[in-house]
């Protein structure tokens, strides 16, 4: 799909970001470094990116969120085999996401500052790990811009999908019904509870339907909650619990599992792939997941275009 940029603001009247306009905000940064790397380089460093979370599925009919977003998250599917793969021009790919990061969302009131860049993110390729861009905004209008840098070209959809693998191994670690709940802080268990309704959301198409049965009136719950916000200590930890002893992440994992195994790949083992098959979807796993992925994305472009015609690019 060409999701296009239309007028408008990020943000809303009420103050709550539009996710369609910034999930192509981050699909035009990727084009515009690119041709950036082209021009002031003489690189040739292709690349694909689109916003990260689980957010959108919920938004009203234009791509408002629903909720107060404070932590903006990227995806970027870089090329391997080329240019990038000399460290010194990785940093002015890094350099380039900086000074277009500072001055594109300071048009929109942020102020991002303090570049962190280069972590390496668990449960990626150890030879080609996922890493991690972090600018704060001190304009308090966001906490962060947060971009992951995968390796492999892919669409936006199949990096979303292979993505999450490694949430879902994140999720076992806190979720793992044979040792006791962990004892986190509230913020963590948050956005752990954040990270399920992400995950259940991607992955819905591809659930099987005992477990969507099992699952649907605690995710409904949940996001009620945290559409109300989900504010008091008790509360947090009432849902933890209820997804903990529900154990979803298994269910997640079960729509995953068998697709890759019968193409020789075990998601339970990730991090030990070949390089080559790092953002890697099976056909199977797409023919479900991608046209759920792209139906939000649909209505919010039908929606904005009742409203403000012709689309347009930021550049």
């Amino acid at each position: 799909m060409d999701y296009k940029i239309l007028p408008g603001h990020l943000y809303s009247q009420n103050k709550r970001i539009n996710l369609y306009y910034l999930h192509n905000l981050f699909k035009e940064f990727s084009a515009h470094i690119s041709l950036q790397m082209k021009e002031t380089h003489n690189l040739d460093t292709p690349i694909s990116a689109g916003m990260w979370g689980g957010s959108y599925m919920v938004a009203l009919d234009d791509g408002e969120a629903r909720t107060n977003v404070v932590r903006l998250y990227s995806i970027v599917s870089l090329p391997q085999d080329g240019p990038l793969d000399e460290k010194e021009n990785f940093e002015k790919l890094m350099q380039l996401y900086q000074k277009n990061f500072t001055e594109v969302f300071g048009r929109y009131g942020l102020d991002l500052v303090d570049p962190k860049w280069g972590e390496k993110i668990p449960y990626s390729n150890k030879i080609r790990p996922t890493t991690a861009l972090q600018m704060w905004d001190t304009k308090g209008k966001a906490n962060y811009v947060r971009v992951f840098f995968v390796w492999n070209k892919a669409s936006w959809e199949e990096s979303i999908i292979y993505d999450m693998i490694r949430n879902i191994k994140t999720l076992k670690e806190l979720l793992n019904i044979n040792t006791r709940p962990a004892k986190k802080e509230i913020s963590e268990l948050k956005f752990l509870l954040q990270d399920v309704l992400i995950t259940h959301m991607t992955l819905r198409a591809a659930l099987t339907p005992d477990f969507i049965e099992h699952a649907e009136p605690i995710i409904k719950n949940l996001l009620e909650n945290f559409i109300k916000g989900l504010r008091s200590k008790e509360s947090v930890e009432e849902q933890y619990h209820r997804v903990y002893s529900s154990a979803l992440v298994y269910g997640f994992e079960e729509a995953l599992l068998e697709p890759y195994k019968r193409e020789g790949l075990d998601i339970r083992n990730v991090e030990d792939w070949p390089v080559d098959k790092i953002n890697y979807v099976p056909n199977e796993l797409k023919e479900k997941l991608v046209p759920a992925l792209q139906a939000p994305w649909k209505k919010f472009q039908k929606t904005l275009e009742r409203k403000y015609g012709k689309a347009n690019s930021i550049n």
